[in-house]
């Protein structure tokens, strides 16, 4: 595959997470309720990025917490072509019940990443509402799923694919489009 084009730069992502941050806070009249789970790998970076950004802005911590949702897909691949699945790990330390969960993640295009993850946090408990952000809505979904907060929409071809770096993996802040 090579590079089509750069769509996101490390400070159009951070402006990105700032505004999603407001738009938490908004929208949820605070983040008392809050428990904001990012979907590992890169989606839990980018949650640990919105907390910090929400907790600049209201003064206090959200709550936060980790998915692993490899277990929870329908597309479930298997380690080493053996009979052994991945485990999954849910890093999730605050009761979920009656609280409104905000699944982070980096792209979504399908919606079975989201629907898993969902899946995931219903096994916890049930959440007063559960809300989804994401860095980049790249359309073709298969599933009735749509983000709550979105720092870019860029529709792509099914040919296409988007690559999301960020720092803590990849030592470098990008969103770029592959053909």
């Amino acid at each position: 595959m090579a590079e089509k084009a750069s769509i996101l730069d490390e400070q159009s992502i951070n402006r990105a997470l700032t505004r999603i941050a407001h738009e938490i806070i908004e929208r949820n009249k605070g983040i008392e309720e809050c428990i904001l789970v990012g979907i590992k790998t890169r989606g839990a970076f980018l949650a640990k990025r919105l907390a910090e950004r929400i907790e600049s802005i209201e003064g206090k911590a959200i709550k936060t917490g980790e998915l692993d949702i490899t277990l929870y897909r329908d597309d479930l691949s298997l380690k080493n072509d053996s009979e052994e699945a991945l485990v999954q790990q849910v890093d999730i330390t605050h009761d979920v019940t009656d609280k409104k969960v905000i699944l982070v993640d980096d792209v979504l295009y399908t919606g079975r990443t989201v629907r898993a993850a969902m899946d995931a946090v219903m096994d916890l408990g049930r959440p007063a509402q559960i809300q989804l952000a994401v860095l980049v809505d790249r359309g073709h979904r298969e599933l009735p799923i749509r983000a709550d907060y979105v720092g870019k929409n860029i529709p792509t071809s099914s040919n296409e694919r988007i690559v999301v770096k960020v720092t803590e993996t990849d030592g470098i802040d990008a969103v770029t489009i592959y053909e």
